[in-house]
């Protein structure tokens, strides 16, 4: 009887997400919108064939592989007690974390519509949100390993499937694998009748605030916050419940993504005017009319960027207590 429900839902997934496909082809042209939501189960245990279009970034940081050596002088130091782990969405223990560090990350100058520039601007900075993040979830007593990325000018087919996924341009993290996956040329041109996010804006602050949205996704997935929404998503009984719980999922992960983008504003750099075009662009991606509604309003989806970036307290990320309007 489970093997028969899991199998009902991931018919009606695959469903959704061909009806999707066919409406977005039938107008041009289409807005961008934000990351896809996952169209499989999170639980599932990994592919024991390693995925030949996955690549970590050239020279993994040590800060962000393994936790710092704590000296201690004298044998009667108290040692560190880590706080009990909550997985739970509303209390989790990832809204510990009082703000992320400060840390130097300066972007290269990059021309977004050249695929190789691009490319190496997501795997460095990738680095940058690992060495911010990693510290934070530690202290907070969540256990941190870096993401993988496939990144590719056309795209190619990962552990999740096609990236971009048919009828799509975004790039998308997939946690049966923890890897960023991401075509370089629909990303900034566009596909087929699917806008670029180049049309928003060429400034390559724009992509790397897209990707640092895939990053909350993969700091969801750590902090166990992906596996509780998923129970409940499984759990709903209706289309309309499993939606709004997607559309707080992805809302915390635009949140999670202002929280970093203003963590290396001093060093990016990201001035005042840029900042502007980061509010802008986010108040310019979601669910738009005749969409499924599963990643917010465009209002909302620039309102929870700028809150994670002018807050900067994890907990102000806490999309699950939200009012509904603030989610829709």
């Amino acid at each position: 009887m489970i093997g028969g429900l899991l199998g009902a839902v991931a018919v009606v997934f695959v469903l959704l997400v061909l009806g999707s496909a066919l409406l977005s082809r039938a107008r041009i042209p289409d807005p961008p919108s934000p990351v896809a939501i996952p169209t499989y189960d999170p639980d599932r245990s990994r592919s024991e064939e390693p995925d030949p279009d996955r690549s970590r970034s050239e020279e993994p940081d040590p800060v962000a592989t393994r936790p710092r050596a704590t000296p201690t002088r004298r044998a009667e130091r108290p040692s560190v007690t880590l706080p009990a782990r909550n997985t739970t969405l509303t209390r989790n223990s990832v809204y510990l974390i009082k703000g992320l560090p400060r840390l130097p990350c300066r972007a290269r100058a990059t021309n977004i519509y050249n695929d190789a520039q691009l490319k190496d601007l997501i795997l460095k900075t990738g680095q940058c949100m690992g060495r911010t993040w990693a510290p934070a979830l530690r202290k907070a007593g969540i256990p941190f390993s870096p993401p993988g990325y496939a990144i590719k000018a056309r795209g190619g087919r990962g552990a999740c499937g096609d990236f971009p996924q048919r009828g799509s341009i975004v790039p998308y993290y997939c946690p049966r694998n923890t890897t960023i996956y991401a075509a370089t040329s629909a990303i900034a041109r566009g596909r087929g009748n699917q806008q670029g996010y180049g049309s928003l804006s060429n400034w390559h602050g724009a992509i790397t605030g897209m990707m640092s949205h895939e990053y909350g996704h993969h700091v969801q997935y750590l902090s166990g916050l992906s596996n509780s929404w998923w129970s409940k998503h499984l759990a709903s009984r209706s289309t309309s419940g499993r939606l709004a719980l997607s559309r707080r999922f992805e809302l915390q992960a635009n949140c999670f993504g202002g929280l970093w983008m203003r963590s290396v504003a001093a060093s990016y750099p990201i001035p005042p005017a840029r900042r502007n075009t980061l509010y802008y662009f986010f108040s310019n991606v979601g669910d738009w009319p005749g969409r499924p509604r599963d990643h917010g309003s465009p209002a909302n989806s620039g309102r929870w960027f700028k809150q994670g970036y002018e807050r900067t307290r994890v907990a102000q990320c806490n999309t699950w207590l939200a009012p509904a309007s603030t989610v829709s």
